[in-house]
């Protein structure tokens, strides 16, 4: 599955000592992902680690084992207060010293809505310096309420789960860090998981997190800027050198009144396409 997925369109692979290994084989498990960030090229692509939570036998050794040598972040799932990522955070400043790595290197990528008590303190995680991004879950979430499901029949979320998919992205952009979208499970979906991605896209989502190579290529297309999003970003940009050049920021540009936010949002679709390009 390694092999396979270093073939792949991913930006980042997970490799996953939590809930994808049976408590009988952590330790295996544990052993072969710590070979593999030793042994293997990742090329161009992200290594992240999905250690196990802080309140489980496992997530501290996972720190351990890992950081000799080290992934460029950890995905941490299930988190439920600042002050466990708190005591992340100084375990992995005391192995990054122990191993003489980088202060700081390694990030964290939080999945935040997995517990109750996460969804309440959601807003206190970017406190934490290495938070680098936040997604959120709707499974594991459910799970803990002891709820039936998540979707209505259509395949829309119910409205808690709403809540917390746009807790995620305001919290994300205040804190300064990515958001990135959660799992779409039924991978035979594609219209679906399409549809979820371009909405998740148009509200500021800046990535998905897959289960499936399937789902790779579609997810990609959708968090990237078209061709034409470019272009006008372009125009647009063109257009407002020209305004400020007459002193006025909002002016008709293409048909529609424009003004700062439409330059601020311009600007952000130009840098998001020149670090796409920079990463392929």
């Amino acid at each position: 599955m390694l092999e396979k997925s270093l073939e792949t369109d991913a930006d980042s692979l997970v490799l996953d000592l939590e809930d994808a290994v049976t408590p009988e084989r952590k330790g295996e498990a544990r052993d072969a992902v710590a070979g593999w960030l030793k042994d293997v090229d990742f090329g161009s692509q992200e290594r992240t680690v999905r250690m196990n939570p802080l309140d489980t036998p496992w997530g501290l050794d996972d720190l351990r084992s890992t950081m000799v040598h080290p992934p460029d972040a950890y995905v941490v799932p299930k988190v439920s207060s600042l002050e466990e990522l708190q005591t992340i955070d100084r375990t992995l400043t005391d192995l990054e010293t122990q191993h003489g790595h980088a202060a700081g290197a390694v990030g964290l990528i939080l999945v935040s809505t997995e517990t109750p008590l996460g969804v309440l303190n959601l807003p206190t995680f970017t406190q934490c310096p290495r938070v680098i991004a936040l997604s959120w879950g709707a499974e594991d979430l459910s799970a803990a309420l002891g709820a039936p499901r998540n979707r209505h029949p259509d395949g829309t979320y119910l409205e808690l789960y709403k809540h917390c998919r746009n807790q995620t992205l305001l919290c994300a952009a205040a804190g300064h860090v990515q958001p990135l979208d959660t799992v779409f499970v039924d991978i035979k979906d594609t219209d679906g998981l399409r549809d979820e991605c371009q909405e998740a896209a148009w509200m500021g989502y800046t990535g998905k997190i897959t289960i499936h190579p399937g789902q790779i290529d579609i997810v990609n297309e959708a968090f990237s800027p078209s061709t034409d999003e470019i272009d006008e970003a372009t125009r647009l940009l063109e257009a407002f050198d020209e305004a400020q050049k007459d002193g006025r920021m909002a002016f008709s540009f293409e048909g529609k009144m424009v003004d700062a936010p439409h330059f601020t949002r311009a600007q952000k679709i130009l840098r998001r396409a020149d670090q796409i390009r920079a990463n392929t």
